[in-house]
This record gives structure tokens, sequence and C-alpha cells, in this order.
């Protein structure tokens, strides 16, 4: 299972020289600074959380160059008291992102499981969130993953298991959890 520390430098090892942005631990919130002057992209995700760091890492793998010119990529974000109508409406734009979070944990030798981030919703049924998701990890597999996602997905994998044929992996670990 990867580190914090281990998925702070393996993002550098992919991303730093072609995209001139780095992973940092230890934010007390999660935060994406545009590159500036001299300075790299910046991705901060909180404290030193795995899950913190690959949700923040599927953000910017979908994210496209004009959104990676703006902080947080321009997305609005509502607190954790959302409303019924309000968590509908973040679950339909967070489908994406952790769909690709879902493979990087995958990859990364981590359990994934979706969050809702609402904590004003205590009994709130996630089950269509997770199929959701669950499909669009299905559609990634059968389309291939936005660029940078299979870059780190396959680079995370080969850290951990070099001999496993990333596809194959992938496809076992989709049948797996759908069972």
């Amino acid at each position: 299972m990867a580190s914090a520390t281990q998925l702070v430098a393996a993002f550098g090892a992919c991303f730093f020289s072609n995209f001139n942005t780095r992973l940092i631990a230890g934010a007390d919130e999660p935060l994406y600074q545009p590159a500036m002057a001299n300075d790299p992209a910046m991705i901060f995700f909180r404290y030193d959380y795995p899950s913190s760091a690959l949700h923040e890492v599927s953000h910017w793998c979908i994210a496209g160059d004009e959104r990676r010119l703006l902080e947080d990529y321009g997305y609005w974000y509502e607190s954790d008291t959302r409303d019924l109508l309000t968590q509908q409406e973040f679950e339909r734009v967070e489908v994406k992102p952790q769909a690709v979070e879902c493979v990087l944990h995958w990859a990364a030798g981590l359990p994934f499981r979706v969050s809702v981030d609402n904590l004003s919703l205590p009994d709130y049924d996630a089950t269509h969130f997770e199929r959701a998701v669950m499909m669009q990890v299905g559609l990634y597999i059968r389309s291939g993953l936005p660029e940078r996602a299979d870059v780190f997905s396959r680079y995370l994998l080969a850290q951990r298991c070099p001999n496993v044929l990333f596809d194959e992996f992938l496809k076992r670990q989709y049948e797996d959890y759908c069972r």
C-alpha cells in the first residue's frame, strides 16, 4: 500500500518536468494553486492522507489546460452541509473524478470508497452514487482513462507490482469490486 510520501514522490516523477506541478502533503484543507512566476503549480492535500492525495490528483488529471490556470480549477465548493438538491449536483460533477480516484486507489494498493463529503445527511444512502461512479470506471476501462490518470495509475501499479499487466489488473479489480 502506498503512503502519502510515496504518492508525492510518484507524482513528482510522473509530472513535475512536463507539467511543473507538485503534490504537497500537510494542508488543513485541499487546494490547487496554479503556477505563478517562478513557482510551480501546487496540489495541496489534507495532512498525510493518501486518499486525500489521490482525490486531489484525480481532479488534476481531469482538469484541462484552462482549468489548471485557475485556483481550484475554477470549481465551486459547497460546504459539507449541503441540502439534498445541492448534494445531487455535487455527485453529478464528482462521478468522473471519483472514478479516476477509484482506479488510482486500486493501482496504489489502497481500498476505495466513494465520498459524499456531506456531514449534514448522516443517514444518506449513497448507493446510487457508488453505482454511477462504478459505471464510469467501467467506461474508463472500455474507452481509456484520461491521459494523466492513465500515466499515474500505471506508474503506481508498476511500483508495487512490476510484472502485472495494468489492463488485466484493472479489469480484475473492477470485476471483484462489482461482485
